[in-house]
C-alpha cells in the first residue's frame, strides 16, 4: 500500500478505536454518549476529507510534474534523434556525390575507349 493508503487506514482505525472506547469506558448517559460520538465522526469525516483533498493536491502536483519531465526528456530525444538524422542524411549526401563522380568519370572513360575504337567503315 501506498504510504497515503497506509495514513488514511490508520486515520479510520483509529476513529474506530476510539469510538468503542468512547463507549466502553463512557462515565455519562446514553443521550450524551450518542451525542459525543457523533461528534467525533463527524471529526474523523473532516479530517478524512482533509487528508483526502491535501492527498489529491499531491497526487495532482506529482502528476504535472511528472508530465513537465516526461515532455522535457521527450523534446531532448527528439532533438538528439533529429541530429543524428541530419548527420545521417549528409553522410548519404556525401556518399551519393562520391558516386556521381565515380560514374561520371566511368562514363567519360568508356567515351573515350570509344572513340579510340577503328570502326572500319564501308566503302560505296
Amino acid at each position: 500500500m501506498s504510504k497515503t493508503s497506509n495514513t488514511i487506514l490508520a486515520l479510520v482505525t483509529g476513529a474506530a478505536i476510539g469510538a468503542g472506547l468512547g463507549l466502553l469506558y463512557a462515565p455519562e448517559s446514553g443521550d450524551k454518549t450518542r451525542k459525543k460520538i457523533s461528534k467525533n465522526a463527524k471529526d474523523a469525516k473532516k479530517k478524512l476529507e482533509k487528508q483526502i483533498q491535501e492527498t489529491s493536491e499531491h497526487l495532482s502536483a506529482s502528476a504535472k510534474d511528472a508530465k513537465k519531465s516526461f515532455d522535457a526528456k521527450l523534446e531532448d530525444t527528439l532533438k538528439t534523434a533529429s541530429s543524428k538524422a541530419d548527420n545521417i542524411l549528409v553522410s548519404m549526401e556525401k556518399k551519393l556525390e562520391e558516386l556521381r563522380k565515380k560514374n561520371a568519370k566511368a562514363t567519360d572513360d568508356v567515351v573515350e575507349e570509344v572513340k579510340d575504337i577503328d570502326v572500319p567503315t564501308a566503302k560505296a
